[in-house]
């Protein structure tokens, strides 16, 4: 087994976060290849491993994998004992459904508050936009940790793939000290108690080429 996942900063790198912590639920050893993003030849770096020009890239004994979602699927049909999607058919569908509505939607949020894990400090003042997809978040996040959170901290109980995919949010939310309802803020305490992602908040504490 060999596996090499390529990304970019960890700072600020929310895709590449994901399929790290996609990894790190599959338990599945790795070497990491990092590339520094906004820089003069962050592009060709990139393109030397990855055909579509960005990160993150799985590199398998196979061949490559792109896009976080595609990683995400990879790795929960490579690694099945793992438990990657929760346990249910209806939970796995609506976590499939979470993760989807996370990976093509929320561009008010990305824009107006981009990934950046040395921040804390709030907007000067939130965009409608930006916070009608908090409030969307929030709701599903209250939906899930109701209706299948009866077993753990985390949406469906166990960590998943969901919670990879929205642990970005969670950085974002906290970063730019957005105030949440009760159950959004326990949720993101639980995200950044997670250890998977508090080994990557640390070691993007110490990063320093920007």
């Amino acid at each position: 087994m060999s596996l090499t996942l390529v990304i970019g900063d960890k700072t600020y790198s929310s895709w590449s976060l994901r399929a790290a912590l996609a990894l790190e639920l599959a338990e599945a050893p790795y070497t990491e290849v990092l590339i520094p993003l906004d820089r003069p030849d962050s592009k060709a770096r990139i393109l030397e491993h990855s055909p579509s020009g960005k990160v993150p890239l799985l590199k398998t004994e196979a061949g490559p994998v792109w896009d976080s979602l595609a990683i995400a699927e990879y790795l929960a049909e490579r690694f099945p004992e793992a438990h990657l999607w929760p346990r249910g058919e209806y939970a796995r569908a609506l976590a499939r459904s979470l993760c989807a509505e996370m990976h093509s939607g929320f561009a008010a949020l990305r824009s107006h508050l981009p990934m950046d894990l040395k921040r804390d400090q709030a907007l000067d003042a939130m965009p409608a936009e930006a916070q009608a997809d908090i409030e969307r978040i929030c709701a599903l996040w209250a939906q899930c940790r109701a209706r299948f959170g009866q077993d753990g901290p985390f949406l469906f109980g166990h960590a998943s793939l969901a919670d990879a995919f929205f642990a970005p949010v969670a950085a974002r939310l906290r970063g730019y000290r957005v105030e949440l309802p009760e159950v959004a803020a326990a949720y993101v305490e639980t995200l950044y108690q997670w250890p998977a992602f508090q080994r990557w908040y640390q070691a993007a504490q110490e990063e320093r080429w920007r």
